[in-house]
């Protein structure tokens, strides 16, 4: 199958779930979700693999061990490429995304020397304004309030410092366009501009050495 987009009965899926988050309706509606949702998605990533790699779809239900909200499932499908990137599905359109979204220590180190020193640290502000021209946010997952130890807080690119995390992303609203292959499109152009900056932290700050530890 090829990917024709999502229909409206995927939105309208998710829309259903935000009002009732229960096992009575995922049950009701899991056929709908495996053929209206999963589906098209499952498409998707077949036809982004050849140039993004391969995707893995997210698991639909929710960790809640250590979360106050104990709605069971998730109100968004989600899947990552292995060549960088991810796609989201949800009510409130479609959304894809870029980067790093939460760096372990021994990454953040990494990062931050990236970002200080002045070749590299000017290559990645390129990177950020060329993005932006082309209409995608560059931003940090988690953003200190000053400077992390060690800075000045006056460095030229202390914005970049601050960041314990750094994405591209994109959110498209629904519309018609999304029943339509032009829904793949829209992912590719933006995967294609936000690969500057994964290739810029894949060359300076790379995957973890450690264990996520506390990162300030």
């Amino acid at each position: 199958m090829t990917f024709q987009g999502w229909p409206a009965e995927a939105v309208e899926f998710f829309e259903g779930l935000e009002a009732d988050n229960s096992k009575t309706y995922w049950q009701a509606y899991k056929a709908l979700y495996d053929t209206r949702v999963r589906g098209p998605m499952d498409e998707l990533l077949a036809e982004l693999a050849p140039e993004f790699g391969e995707g893995k779809v997210f698991r639909p239900y929710r960790d809640v061990r250590f979360s106050t909200d104990k709605s069971p499932y998730k109100t968004a499908i989600g899947a990552a490429l292995t060549g960088g990137g991810y796609v989201q599905l949800s009510a409130e359109g479609l959304g894809a995304g870029s980067g790093m979204w939460m760096m372990a220590a021994d990454q953040l180190d990494r990062y931050r020397r990236a970002v200080a020193e002045e070749r590299s640290g000017a290559e990645l502000v390129g990177i950020v304004a060329r993005a932006a021209e082309a209409g995608v946010d560059v931003t940090g997952h988690e953003v200190l309030k000053t400077a992390p130890k060690g800075y000045p807080k006056d460095h030229p690119r202390i914005a970049l410092l601050r960041n314990k995390g750094l994405i591209a992303w994109k959110q498209w609203p629904v519309g018609a366009w999304l029943g339509t292959p032009a829904a793949k499109d829209r992912v590719v152009e933006f995967l294609r501009a936000a690969r500057p900056l994964q290739a810029w932290l894949l060359a300076h700050v790379g995957q973890p050495t450690r264990a996520v530890e506390d990162r300030r």
